[in-house]
């Protein structure tokens, strides 16, 4: 028990007045700023300032590909590629045969608490055997045994998913290591959460450059972490025409309560941005991305995002995109019987929808 004898890892006393004192005054209908590209520009660049980590960093990618190897219906081949100039990073890059140029995921990775493999989560690693038994087991816990990158390739996408700092590749983290990496990170200027946002932006702008590419038709698409990762990357990215998010949306009051992983630190870092939340709320981020066409799935019994925080967020996103006149390109969707998972018959109405917004079936 603490000293106010309330139980190990309880919040202060002092919270609920905290929480209240969040008003989100940026936000779209709240601001000010009446209209909405103004209103889009000022958001962003706020977001932006948070993110404590240069956006002008145009080192070349200087991609270098193995050779291409023959899948279900695609090409598969890993790309070494720089997406900041701290360091090379490995993806997985999906093409499928054919004669392009065709739409685009990019696809991002999950957190899990597992770090040995990272885009192996969402691609079948044909490349490595060790790494296709976790990877197996990964997907069967959590896509009915599918991967989804693969599904995309084959249903005419091309798929590029690459590793996030502390996954597969790049030294991956001891669970641990995650508050050390953060707290340095801090103290050095910089943010972890805002390292892993550029990244996602400059990975969508390298997908979008490829000449086998529709940059026209580009989608972010993600579960768990990298659900957020997804809507996150279509606020800041032109290069992101659509998002599919998968449990991975919230209101933050209905977030910051005992228990919930975002108290705790450790995976909490890699969506922290300090001093965010007294302007936006996490719905709010993502309305900078309307009237994209968006898609927010999520699980009637995920234990990690309560029901009002759920209910909350998808409220506010309707909002938005009813405001422009835009409601037809939102979805939100609470599935009754699903937990923290994406399994394949939700898979498969999400690919159906975003199949819709690309224009990829006639």
């Amino acid at each position: 028990m603490t000293a106010g004898g309330d139980p190990p890892g309880a919040l202060p006393g002092f919270h609920p007045a905290l929480k209240d004192e969040l008003t989100f005054p940026l936000a779209w209908g709240t601001s000010r700023v009446r209209d909405f590209e103004a209103w889009r520009r000022t958001a962003r660049a706020t977001v932006e300032a948070h993110l404590l980590v240069d956006r002008q960093d145009d080192t070349p990618y200087a991609p270098e590909s193995t050779a291409r190897e023959d899948g279900d219906g695609y090409t598969r081949e890993l790309v070494t590629l720089s997406l900041t100039r701290y360091g090379r990073v490995r993806g997985a890059l999906l093409t499928p045969q054919g004669p392009g140029p065709f739409p685009a995921v990019l696809f991002l990775h999950d957190h899990g608490s597992r770090f040995d493999i990272g885009k192996e989560k969402a691609v079948r690693p044909w490349y490595d055997d060790t790494r296709l038994a976790a990877a197996e087991e990964w997907a069967d816990r959590h896509f009915d045994g599918r991967f989804p990158g693969d599904e995309l390739a084959r249903r005419g996408y091309v798929v590029f998913c690459a590793d996030a700092l502390g996954w597969g590749d790049r030294e991956p983290l001891a669970y641990e290591r995650q508050q050390a990496l953060a707290s340095n990170l801090f103290h050095l200027g910089s943010s972890l959460a805002g390292l892993l946002a550029r990244e996602d932006q400059r990975a969508a702008g390298f997908l979008a450059g490829l000449d086998r590419v529709d940059a026209r038709r580009v989608a972010a698409v993600g579960f768990s972490m990298g659900g957020y990762r997804a809507w996150q990357t279509a606020a800041l990215s032109d290069d992101v025409a659509a998002a599919v998010s998968v449990c991975w949306m919230t209101g933050l009051k209905g977030m910051l309560v005992h228990g919930n992983n975002t108290l705790r630190g450790q995976s909490a870092f890699h969506m922290l941005h300090p001093g965010l939340a007294r302007h936006l709320d996490l719905p709010d981020v993502a309305s900078i991305a309307a009237p994209k066409p968006m898609l927010f799935l999520g699980g009637g019994r995920d234990p990690l995002f309560t029901e009002e925080g759920v209910r909350t967020a998808h409220a506010r996103l309707r909002a938005v995109w009813h405001s422009l006149g835009a409601a037809g390109r939102l979805r939100t969707e609470t599935w009754p019987e699903t937990g923290h998972a994406f399994p394949g018959r939700m898979q498969d109405a999400a690919f159906a929808w975003l199949d819709s917004v690309t224009g990829i079936r006639s």
